[in-house]
């Protein structure tokens, strides 16, 4: 337990029964009214931010998370099978605490776990994944003016819109948190 007093940007608290994140936080004290901390929380599940006031000195309850860096090694039907990187201890997951990020993970990639005690709280990917593409159409010579795209699957099975100059074989950056093209990394 904790209170107002201990709010921070990242903190973890539990509300409403959900886990949220303190995206941002103003303590206001309106003159002769009572003092409130107007927030901005992030539903760890769902992504989903709201707002909410809580009463200056509100008592919260705080969850102490600790933060792990976990290696994925492969995939075992619905499980994703991953390493700690400290301890070497191996654990399954199920793809939904992942989320949508588990198509861009390919073997060895490094994620962080939040974890309070051994329950996953929050699953952390890298921002930014390279990844081959492994089948896409050709581009039409001439077409690039248009600035058109086409659909290109990677390694990993995921589709990825990209532009018409990209090929198979060649290495492309992918934002894991909208699973958009960001740039070339390296030509076939």
């Amino acid at each position: 337990m904790g209170s107002t007093q201990d709010f921070r940007p990242g903190l973890i608290i539990r509300f409403n029964n959900e886990l949220y994140q303190i995206v941002e936080f103003q303590h206001v004290n309106p003159g002769n009214w009572r003092a409130f901390v107007r927030t901005k929380l992030k539903n760890i599940k769902t992504g989903r931010v709201i707002e909410n006031r809580f009463r200056a000195g509100e008592s919260v309850d705080i969850v102490r998370v600790e933060r792990h860096q976990f290696q994925y090694l492969y995939k075992d039907g619905d499980l994703l099978v991953l390493m700690n990187t400290e301890n070497f201890d191996q654990i399954n997951v199920p793809e939904e605490v992942i989320g949508e990020g588990t198509k861009f993970l390919k073997e060895g990639v490094v994620l962080d776990l939040l974890m309070d005690g051994s329950t996953i709280v929050s699953a952390e990917l890298p921002i930014f994944v390279e990844l081959q593409v492994t089948h896409t159409e050709p581009g039409i010579k001439g077409d690039t003016a248009t600035g058109g795209s086409k659909p290109a699957t990677v390694e990993t099975g995921a589709v990825v819109s990209v532009p018409l100059f990209i090929d198979e074989g060649d290495i492309i950056k992918i934002d894991t948190r909208t699973g958009e093209y960001v740039e070339r990394v390296k030509e076939r």
